[in-house]
């Protein structure tokens, strides 16, 4: 558990250390005080609460408690369900990439922990987009989830570039907890 001085604090809110004190000791920002000290820490855990209580932006925490997932489909049904499923309020930042080409400009600028190829755009394409990541080390961590249609065919392909798969249909609310449980092994999503 990560724990934050009135003076850390401070610089994460761009404001004067007075100001955190002022909030911590009316009991709007929840921490504890040193024993035989005046000096007081707050969890990360309750900062990122009160900031998000108050509508103030996580800043430099955003990538630590905020996981990322980029879907790459064009089912407009299937990304409803992901937004409901994946909400911002239980940390969740979602984009969302139509084409191979698409999602390659997405990942560089997105940084997402995790990409959901849905094969529906194309076999040849989703497979694609898998093995490029891959490719690219600053992707070599990313949790790739593929799609997979049920067409009846079983799919026989190399999956060494994923790292989950799901047949179509599935429940939203499944792979969410699975992303859930991949991503929080990383993060501590708050």
């Amino acid at each position: 558990m990560k724990v934050f001085t009135t003076g850390q604090v401070a610089k994460i809110c761009k404001v004067a250390p007075r100001t955190v004190s002022k909030w911590f000791d009316s009991g709007r920002l929840k921490g504890y005080r040193i024993p035989g000290s005046q000096d007081r820490r707050i969890p990360r855990e309750y900062l990122v609460r009160f900031l998000k209580e108050h509508g103030m932006p996580l800043g430099e925490l955003e990538d630590e408690t905020t996981a990322k997932v980029l879907v790459v489909a064009q089912d407009q049904v299937l990304i409803e369900n992901l937004r409901r499923e994946l909400p911002e309020q239980r940390n969740f930042k979602l984009g969302v990439a139509a084409s191979g080409f698409e999602a390659g400009i997405q990942a560089e600028s997105f940084h997402p922990d995790s990409i959901i190829v849905d094969f529906s755009i194309g076999r040849t394409e989703a497979l694609q987009i898998c093995q490029n990541l891959r490719r690219n080390p600053e992707f070599a961590e990313t949790i790739v989830i593929a799609l997979l249609p049920d067409d009846g065919n079983a799919a026989s392909f190399d999956r060494s570039t994923i790292n989950e798969t799901f047949r179509k249909p599935f429940d939203a609310a499944l792979l969410a907890e699975r992303l859930r449980t991949l991503i929080g092994t990383r993060k501590e999503l708050v």
